[in-house]
């Protein structure tokens, strides 16, 4: 059996969490509060979560790597050389051009006190994120999913902070068409909630 160690307010551990609930793979949950422990130093040498343990004992880091190894050769994974690339264009874009403002602004909105500096970052982070779901927008204005017209592991990552990103002020209302994405995702069968 997998266990897999996260966090339960972060959506980078909600990918692999997701991809698992989806396809059945049994596994057990390790909430970690502390990554730097020289006991979880010892697993991911990073100390980042989400780390995936394998039944041999082995590990995996790394979010987006999780989801490739888990979706191998089933339906979350997409068919073809360019099917495979086109997801990883939206897995790259996601941890580049929407992750660092989306999942940022929200971490800073629910985990730093009202006269932090870093609140000053939001205005930049919440317009970058807003351009990030602007492409994402476009995008889904023509297709109902991110890769060939399915349901795949592109969509799990960005869906993953996309959900939620009114918690860091970036506001849903504008973009009709990752509304109706995300109704779309929440309908999947194996659905979970973030935890």
């Amino acid at each position: 059996m997998y266990t897999l160690y996260g966090m339960s307010d972060s959506g980078n551990c909600y990918k692999p969490q997701l991809a698992l609930e989806q396809l059945g793979i049994a596994y057990r949950w390790v909430e970690v509060r502390d990554t730097r422990t020289p006991e979880f130093l010892a697993k991911n040498a990073n100390g980042k979560v989400p780390l995936l343990e394998l039944e041999d004992g082995s590990f995996l880091a790394e979010s987006n790597a999780i989801l490739w190894y888990l979706a191998e050769d089933t339906e979350l994974a997409p068919a073809g050389r360019l099917g495979r690339a086109c997801a990883l264009q939206w897995m790259f874009f996601e941890q580049y051009s929407h992750e660092p403002y989306v999942a940022v602004a929200r971490s800073i909105v629910r985990h730093t006190p009202v006269g932090s500096p870093r609140r000053a970052e939001l205005p930049r982070l919440r317009e970058r994120g807003h351009q990030a779901l602007g492409v994402m927008e476009g995008h889904l204005a023509r297709e109902p999913y991110f890769v060939g017209g399915a349901y795949s592991i592109a969509d799990i990552a960005l869906f993953a902070y996309t959900h939620c990103a009114e918690d860091g002020g970036i506001e849903l209302a504008p973009y009709p068409a990752i509304r109706a994405w995300l109704r779309r995702v929440h309908a999947q069968p194996g659905f979970v909630p973030m935890r």
